[in-house]
């Protein structure tokens, strides 16, 4: 089997990496690559590419994230979350590919307290959530067989991520304000990767369970709840930390260009009895991950 992985060096791409290279030959591509194209900009340069590839697989772990970015950069996020997203899958139905595609709870409007299933309306509270909607509703026209995985609060041990960002604050102030009425689940990279393997290996097998899945780790909390999580375990291995109050404050006193959900929570139901999978704790994730961060 060849797969062609899009998006390698990022959270997600990263992780994949690693779990696709099971599965047969791994062909992945960042924007940077040179001899195929891998930018998602480039939409006749990702059709040229394909063409020539001819995999069994395509995975697009490729994305426009900048969430606050998109309400200017409108143009650019409809083009890499949803015109790319389009190509990708018509290349993929001529192929009789597989296109495996990761989306984001910010389709939904993120109110109320239920967590949000796959059938609900979609009704993105901004650029980012909407060009993301228009890529899933573009993927399911073209008909290829696809695999669309929504998820939230992404992080992975590679790069950047909010429980190294409040470590590092912690260490320099006494003092963090952090927002308290978002609620949803950490979820590791490396699981969503894990877990799209062994979907996709059950969906080649039995084309049905082809469509669109949540995934997210089990449990809830808020980016207040998350971060006092990460301080206090880094204290009890042994962190010296400046900080003494972490203070929660409500998403109306951090105004960002974007809109975000209040309501982040994903229902994993579907994706659990279809792939007989069981789905861990956000909590052990978040301390491997720590873990991990401290050891350096």
């Amino acid at each position: 089997m060849k797969i062609l992985l899009l998006g390698k060096n990022g959270q997600l791409g990263w992780e994949l990496q690693r779990s696709l290279a099971t599965l047969g030959e791994l062909i992945a591509l960042d924007r940077h690559s040179t001899h195929l194209c891998g930018d998602l900009e480039n939409t006749e340069g990702l059709r040229s590419t394909i063409r020539q590839v001819r995999p069994d697989v395509i995975v697009n772990a490729g994305a426009y994230t900048a969430v606050d970015k998109a309400e200017s950069e409108t143009e650019l996020s409809y083009q890499v979350n949803s015109r790319a997203s389009q190509a990708l899958a018509e290349e993929a139905t001529v192929l009789g590919s597989w296109l495996v595609h990761y989306s984001t709870d910010y389709v939904f409007e993120g109110g109320g307290s239920t967590a949000w299933s796959e059938i609900d309306p979609v009704a993105p509270l901004n650029v980012y959530g909407a060009s993301k909607s228009e890529g899933e509703q573009a993927i399911v026209a073209s008909g290829c067989k696809h695999l669309i995985f929504r998820t939230s609060w992404v992080y992975g041990a590679l790069g950047n991520n909010f429980a190294k960002t409040m470590l590092r604050l912690a260490k320099e102030r006494a003092t963090l304000n952090v927002i308290a009425d978002q609620i949803g689940a950490p979820t590791g990279a490396d699981l969503l990767a894990d877990v799209s393997v062994c979907a996709l290996r059950q969906a080649q097998a039995r084309p049905e369970l082809g469509g669109v899945y949540h995934i997210a780790a089990a449990g809830e909390t808020s980016w207040h709840g998350y971060a006092q999580f990460v301080i206090d375990l880094a204290r009890e291995h042994g962190e010296v930390l400046a900080v003494e109050n972490v203070n929660p404050i409500a998403t109306e006193a951090y105004p960002t260009p974007a809109r975000r959900p209040l309501n982040s929570r994903l229902n994993t139901q579907k994706l659990r009895t279809n792939f007989s999978l069981h789905l861990p704790d956000w909590q052990s994730g978040v301390t491997r991950m720590l873990m991990e961060v401290l050891r350096k």
